[in-house]
């Protein structure tokens, strides 16, 4: 059997964190490394038990989930981050995901969608809820101006471009292999291929750097 995926919860509710233990402790392949009440708490804790994911709540006393994702992004072999937050367009979450931070979930998301969403990130292949994350960094983006686009992006080959642009509108690779009538394996390696270019983590980046540069 395969290790379980570690992870860290951080969150002041303790509560609500016994709730989200209770959760992922009863899958075989999941297993709570540790907990924090506060993003300061929670940096500490990351460090001791090099989890391979954080639920990060992103308001929290003491340090919030914000200033804590971009610390803990910042240490190498950074575990992935997955925000918390209790309604969709919370502008704090976004900045999160601008940070770095792979993701957000709702607290009420159902045990299952949670589940799914944690194994989802931590194989790096797909993005958490594409589309509410998507809007949810239109929604922020607004207010601001469009950065130029980076040189790396040119380096992108035709279809490179084009499989990013669908990656960027929250399609799947599933969704984009119909549509361009390829395999799945194909639309894998073209990903892959982008976001080793772009210097990009994951899917949920990509959809950020999209909306930065005005590509989509």
């Amino acid at each position: 059997m395969s290790t379980p995926v570690r992870i860290v919860l951080v969150d002041d509710q303790a509560l609500f964190r016994a709730g989200i233990r209770m959760v992922i402790d009863s899958q075989p392949d999941l297993v709570v490394v540790g907990e924090a009440s506060d993003g300061r708490e929670g940096i500490e804790v990351v460090r001791a038990t090099r989890p391979d994911l954080v639920l990060m709540d992103v308001r929290m006393p003491v340090m919030d989930g914000l200033t804590a994702t971009a610390e803990i992004l910042r240490e190498p072999d950074a575990p992935r981050v997955v925000v918390l937050t209790t309604f969709d367009l919370d502008e704090a979450a976004a900045r999160a995901i601008q940070r770095g931070a792979s993701g957000f979930l709702l607290k009420d998301s159902e045990p299952e969608f949670l589940l799914s969403a944690v194994r989802t990130v931590h194989a790096g292949s797909a993005v958490i809820a594409a589309e509410a994350t998507r809007e949810l960094f239109a929604h922020i983006a607004d207010g601001g101006g469009v950065e130029p686009v980076p040189d790396s992006y040119r380096s992108l080959t035709d279809r490179e471009r084009e499989i990013f642009a669908l990656a960027a509108t929250g399609l799947s690779n599933a969704e984009i292999a119909e549509k361009e009538f390829l395999s799945e394996a194909t639309v894998k390696t073209h990903i892959s291929r982008v976001l080793t270019k772009l210097a990009l983590r994951d899917r949920v980046q990509l959809v950020v750097f999209a909306h930065r540069h005005g590509l989509v």
